[in-house]
């Protein structure tokens, strides 16, 4: 693949429902993405950067700049064999992951449209259906959040997640039980807590979740295994886990049990598989995180799910939930059984929306070899 220019663009895209974490609440997307033009075949990646440096260091403007300025020039005019070739040509720029993954999946989806094969068979998937579960945002009101969870069983999803924070986590958790005491839940507490509020946290073990996702440091790992060891609850790490060093470390030391993979976060496909593979050598599951992606991020999702070790249901959720109308077609669905299907089809199995991208775009940038 000859890498002849790629295309950035910035489009603003409106949410269904604001959507609250303990970061604070948003109610629409700087949706960033990254199309490769390689000999005639367009491939599409998804920057899953915030509109700030608050999730992590890493937001819109900042990976606009680093792609732009150092990660395509180090590509234009190059020829890849495949999409992963681009990682050591990347390494000398230090993290920016999401910028990085964001180039380098999107030449992925154009070395499986040139090798006309699906993307799930390209990086050795298997599963043709995937489990999926949901995420739900802090809400106004606990009958508000009551009624979302019910909207979301209804529609079949396997898995309820809840966002947690100070003032709103054990007496929501405990309304949740009491209402559905065998429904698979778990919640996420984006890193709001620290280690000396152990006698909260293990308030948590008496609802059966199935895990409680990063509930210290965004960085840390060794204070994460401190407290597995004193919680019933398995811990997930999400932003902790960077890289697959970091995943190694984690499971060493017994800091989770459950790892949170998302590949936009991670720096890409390359480095979502040496995750999934490690894991699954430790014997410990993994699950797709989702980082509020347009369909484009949504369905490399859906074919990394696809990989073995992807055990749990993820949060790779309906296009409805997010966007009035998403960017690919068909837009990505889930069954009354809460499940997706992985398409079976060159590509990624979805095509975009043109004109609506124009449509939504506000910022649009053409770098050539």
């Amino acid at each position: 693949m000859k890498i002849e220019a790629v295309t950035l663009r910035e489009l603003h895209m409106p949410l269904v429902h604001f959507f609250e974490t303990s970061f604070g609440r948003v109610y629409d997307r700087r949706t960033m993405l990254v199309t490769v033009h390689c000999d005639g075949v367009d491939g599409w990646g998804e920057c899953v950067a915030d509109a700030h440096p608050f999730y992590n260091e890493e937001f819109v403007d900042s990976a606009w700049l680093v792609l732009r300025q150092y990660l395509i020039p180090a590509l234009l005019g190059k020829t890849l064999a495949t999409g992963a070739d681009c990682v050591p040509l990347l390494e000398k720029v230090r993290g920016n992951r999401m910028a990085k993954g964001a180039l380098e999946n999107a030449l992925w989806e154009a070395e499986c449209k040139q090798k006309a094969v699906p993307l799930w068979k390209l990086i050795g998937g298997s599963a043709r259906e995937i489990p999926t579960g949901v995420s739900i945002g802090i809400q106004d009101s606990v009958d508000q959040l009551m009624g979302k969870i019910e909207t979301e069983l209804a529609a079949g999803y396997q898995r309820i997640k809840v966002k947690v924070k100070h003032g709103w986590d054990v007496d929501v958790l405990a309304k949740i039980r009491s209402r559905w005491p065998d429904i698979l839940l778990s919640c996420d507490a984006n890193s709001a807590y620290r280690l000396d509020e152990i006698d909260h946290l293990r308030k948590f073990d008496q609802f059966n979740l199935l895990m409680i996702e990063q509930p210290l440091w965004n960085d840390d790992i060794y204070y994460h295994a401190r407290l597995q060891k004193q919680l019933q609850t398995k811990i997930c790490l999400d932003e902790s886990i960077r890289t697959v060093r970091d995943a190694e470390m984690a499971l060493k030391l017994d800091a989770c049990r459950i790892i949170n993979i998302k590949v936009g976060r991670v720096g890409g496909m390359s480095e979502a598989i040496k995750i999934h593979d490690i894991a699954k050598t430790h014997s410990v599951p993994v699950w797709c995180g989702g980082m509020l992606e347009s369909g484009i991020g949504r369905v490399h999702n859906i074919h990394l799910s696809s990989l073995e070790n992807f055990t749990l249901p993820g949060d790779v959720s309906a296009s409805q939930r997010y966007w009035k109308e998403d960017i690919v077609e068909p837009e990505v669905t889930v069954s009354a059984r809460g499940t997706i299907q992985v398409p079976n089809v060159p590509g990624t199995g979805y095509q975009i929306k043109d004109d609506l991208i124009e449509h939504l775009t506000v910022r649009k940038e053409t770098l050539r070899a």
